[in-house]
């Protein structure tokens, strides 16, 4: 991979350079599918970079990366490019100083490749409503992620409030595999549940989520308890005249299930990298109805 760093630079001289270095690597920009921008403070860089990179060997993207750093400094707008044959796409490290870090739009919007889907991703600290954001606006597409957050649950419990379609969050993309195997569950003659709960580490916020999500589908109260962790660890549904359906994942990698009048077995439910839950939500663009029916019904029920 070639890197190259610009300084005191512009967003013109960042789009040249990254013609030349393509050319110069014979690496055209055909192949990519998407513009992923990832808005992200300079000590979480690494890692965010790291798993859009990873991601992007699935979806191959033009990666915009947004640092802010000092607002009171003067305005200068430094780049690091990354191009090479081996690299799923490009990225661009974009250090914002000044008064751009208030206008980031304007340096990301010459940059976008044309006539393809915008992700916007803030894997950390995130806008209190992102469709209203600058550079939310510039996307179809906007991951946040809850776990992030101070008050995770209270993060995700707001989401609602500000939600637009093309909104989802990470902690909602952590669930897949549990909605997945509770869908496949319930969907086998068990009997009507008549209430249940969800266990889950203190924080989580994909435990209400789930909890919401399961109480939306089945129309029963589920309630959430806490578990010394990691992340979720049981979910138990009580059958109306008797009988229990329970998932229980004590050591985050493999769970056992038990149903009604069946052996227990094992399945697998690992806890996923960045890299995997990013992947997941770049598979699909279009605006996730489930998402934002289940965080309407979280933003319902009253914090215990």
């Amino acid at each position: 991979m070639t890197s190259f760093n610009l300084t005191e630079t512009t967003a013109s001289k960042i789009s040249s350079t990254l013609t030349r270095l393509r050319h110069q690597m014979g690496a055209p920009a055909i192949g990519m599918v998407l513009t992923l921008v990832t808005v992200v403070d300079e000590a979480g860089q690494y890692d965010a970079v790291r798993a859009a990179t990873d991601a992007a060997r699935e979806h191959p993207s033009r990666i915009l990366v947004v640092i802010n750093r000092d607002p009171a400094e003067p305005n200068r707008l430094d780049a690091e490019i990354r191009v090479g044959e081996s690299a799923p796409g490009e990225v661009v490290l974009l250090r914002l100083y000044g008064d751009l870090t208030e206008h980031a739009d304007s340096v990301i919007s010459p940059l976008l490749l044309t006539d393809t889907p915008v992700v916007v991703w803030w894997p950390g600290e995130c806008p209190e409503v992102p469709a209203k954001d600058p550079v939310g606006q510039l996307a179809g597409r906007r991951i946040t992620d809850a776990r992030s957050a101070k008050d995770p649950v209270a993060a995700i419990t707001g989401r609602a409030g500000g939600y637009v379609p093309g909104d989802t969050d990470l902690a909602w993309t952590r669930l897949t595999p549990w909605r997945s195997l509770l869908a496949a569950a319930l969907d086998q003659p068990i009997g009507k549940v008549a209430e249940g709960v969800v266990e889950a580490a203190k924080g989580n916020p994909s435990g209400p989520l789930l909890a919401a999500w399961l109480s939306d589908r089945l129309n029963a109260p589920i309630q959430v308890t806490e578990s010394s962790g990691p992340g979720l660890t049981a979910v138990r549904l009580t059958v109306a005249g008797g009988g229990e359906l329970k998932v229980n994942r004590g050591d985050a990698r493999l769970a056992t299930l038990s149903k009604p009048g069946q052996p227990d077995r094992r399945v697998a439910l690992a806890r996923r990298p960045a890299s995997e839950l990013l992947a997941e939500e770049l598979r699909r663009l279009d605006p996730d109805e489930v998402y934002a029916s289940t965080i309407h019904r979280l933003a319902e029920k009253p914090r215990s």
